[in-house]
């Protein structure tokens, strides 16, 4: 079995999504001995955002710049990762309501249509089923059903929406919420996003 696990904080050690992804790591690595694992850190190896030369490109053209090639070569190495992945562990912190833009760089490479999706007479299909996508997710406030502030969730609600376009039927959340509500808040939140771990590898 393969596992990707993707980071997308810019925290560093102080992160809570990093915090998250790595107790999912090694609880699925208990899980499944012999896992073979694929790091890819998207801020210490960041993905360069879509322009027109990286669509020019997918559509057969020749990149004539050195970074561009590497560029797209790293992004062709990104989709292929989460295609022969089993099972992806993504940290995915809520910035601004939303995902990290370093994530959303990462999504736009392996969003493609012909391999992780495709349009069909019968409408979208998804073509990366198959797998275990598994997010942790902080947050600074809280989000949730039922929170007053529950609109302004574009992070999970996205990714779920994202990865069922895929294909993707197994996708679970850790979530650690209220985290920057003070220490107390943190820890609890912490807490208990360390015991559904534990759960979701038992």
């Amino acid at each position: 079995m393969k596992l990707l696990h993707i980071d997308s904080s810019i925290l560093g050690a102080g992160s809570v999504s990093r915090t998250l992804s790595a107790a999912i790591v090694a609880a699925q690595t208990a899980q499944h001995p012999g896992l073979e694992i694929v790091r890819r850190d998207l801020v210490d190896q960041p993905l360069d955002h879509l322009t027109g030369a990286h669509l020019a490109a997918g559509q057969g053209a020749t990149p004539e710049d050195a970074g561009l090639a590497a560029d797209i070569a790293s992004g062709q190495a990104a989709i292929d990762e989460f295609l022969a992945a089993d099972i992806v562990v993504i940290g995915a912190p809520m910035y601004n309501f939303t995902i990290s833009s370093q994530l959303k760089a990462w999504i736009d490479r392996v969003a493609v249509a012909g391999r992780t999706f495709r349009y069909t007479e019968n409408g979208p299909e998804g073509l990366a089923g198959g797998k275990t996508v598994i997010i942790a997710s902080s947050r600074g406030g809280y989000y949730g059903e039922g929170a007053p502030a529950a609109g302004l969730d574009h992070q999970e609600t996205y990714l779920k929406g994202l990865f069922g376009f895929l294909g993707v039927t197994d996708l679970r959340f850790i979530r650690a919420e209220g985290v920057a509500l003070g220490e107390e808040a943190r820890g609890k939140s912490l807490e208990a996003a360390q015991g559904e771990i534990l759960k979701l590898a038992a």
